[in-house]
């Protein structure tokens, strides 16, 4: 399971520099043209716009991994730990139902946003919808992975990050 986890992580990382780079190499070589000759790249705002959902889909599932979402994890602290394993199985099964949905839903319109395409590149909108598709199987998966860590009582889900909770101490 830590191999499908390291994966998709390995996967967004990549995503993450590759879109950041261009992005800042796009943005730098638009803004020099601009201000040494007057003119810009006809695409340079463009490429941005398509590449900037890819790197927001990457940092979601990255956060998802290392498990850097907001949690609310006093109520389940008060349970026994044979009630927590249970309940939070279930979650993590309903969590990964819901991505799944989403992602399927989102499969479903692909054939919809193909028609429109962007206005230089022309670029089909069905690459915006497939990141986020692909964002939302990935983040599926990986609650899926939690699922089963935490059924076989492994973790809360998140397999990376193996830092444990800072301990409040109350005078």
């Amino acid at each position: 399971m830590k191999t499908i986890e390291r994966a998709i992580v390995t996967t967004c990382q990549a995503v993450m520099w590759i879109t950041t780079v261009v992005i800042f190499v796009i943005l730098c070589a638009n803004t020099v043209l601009r201000y040494s000759t007057g003119a810009s790249l006809q695409w340079g705002s463009e490429l941005p716009e398509l590449l900037f959902p890819w790197l927001v889909m990457a940092g979601v599932v990255l956060g998802a991994a290392h498990g850097s979402h907001i949690t609310t994890a006093f109520l389940m602290e008060a349970v026994p730990a044979g009630v927590r394993r249970v309940v939070s199985t279930i979650v993590w099964l309903c969590v990964a139902g819901l991505y799944g949905t989403l992602a399927r839903a989102t499969w479903n319109m692909l054939d919809i946003v193909a028609d429109e395409k962007s206005p230089i590149l022309q670029v089909p909108g069905s690459v915006t919808y497939g990141c986020v598709m692909g964002g939302m199987a990935m983040l599926a998966v990986l609650a899926l992975v939690s699922a089963w860590e935490v059924w076989r009582g492994q973790s809360r889900g998140a397999a990376l990050h193996d830092t444990p909770a800072p301990e409040v101490h109350v005078a």
